[in-house]
């Protein structure tokens, strides 16, 4: 079950909680293991990210991208979360539901990063139908997207067994590791019938 809360910024009171795992809004204590955590898994994500600012791993940017990330939730612009073992509290990775539009779209942009020695342990997967379930059940949106490049066989094989659609290819469509990739495109629907997606969550209200 996805829960979803907001509270003081003071708190630690947004979550969504899934198979074994939960998500969570990062918070200063979280730098030394995120730091250390992107440092690892630098080779291992390069191929498939933007390219690092070189002041990335620092405390006053982890600082900045915690101010941005927490004003991008109060104007519901994009919900930034940390992605945490609920066994040990140990950070495997990140998601993001960003690029909201609502209005007539109601819709959003699925992003995510795994840090290397976490990696192909169904731990995303899991964070991945946690994380719809909250967007469609709390955050009411009609349809997700998400987009990898064609050689990422296991994003594809993440997304596809989340149940969402192959809907297109699109040229030169971001840039990626310094340089504009080619991306499969793919969507999911409020209405898709998906049979590995955890049942939906009754919603809970913003405090």
């Amino acid at each position: 079950m996805a829960i979803f809360r907001l509270g003081p910024p003071s708190e630690s009171a947004t979550f969504v909680r899934g198979d074994g795992l939960y998500l969570r809004p990062a918070e200063m204590r979280d730098f030394p293991a995120w730091s250390l955590l992107r440092e690892r898994s630098r080779v291992f994500l390069m191929p498939w990210e933007p390219t690092w600012p070189a002041d990335d791993l620092t405390r006053a940017s982890f600082r900045r991208r915690i101010r941005r990330h927490s004003e991008e939730m109060e104007q519901d612009e994009a919900y930034s979360l940390l992605l945490f073992r609920e066994s040990d509290d140990v950070l495997l990775g990140g998601l993001t539901v960003g690029q909201i539009r609502r209005g007539v779209a109601q819709a959003a942009t699925l992003g995510y990063w795994m840090g290397a020695p976490y990696a192909g342990r169904g731990f995303m997967s899991k964070a991945v139908r946690a994380a719809v379930g909250f967007a469609f059940a709390t955050l009411r949106l009609h349809r997700i997207e998400a987009a990898c490049l064609p050689t990422n066989e296991a994003s594809i094989r993440l997304l596809e067994g989340a149940g969402f659609r192959r809907e297109g290819f699109a040229r030169a469509y971001l840039r990626i590791n310094g340089a504009w990739q080619d991306h499969v495109l793919y969507g999911l629907l409020e209405s898709d019938p998906v049979p590995l997606r955890m049942r939906k969550p009754a919603a809970v209200p913003r405090i």
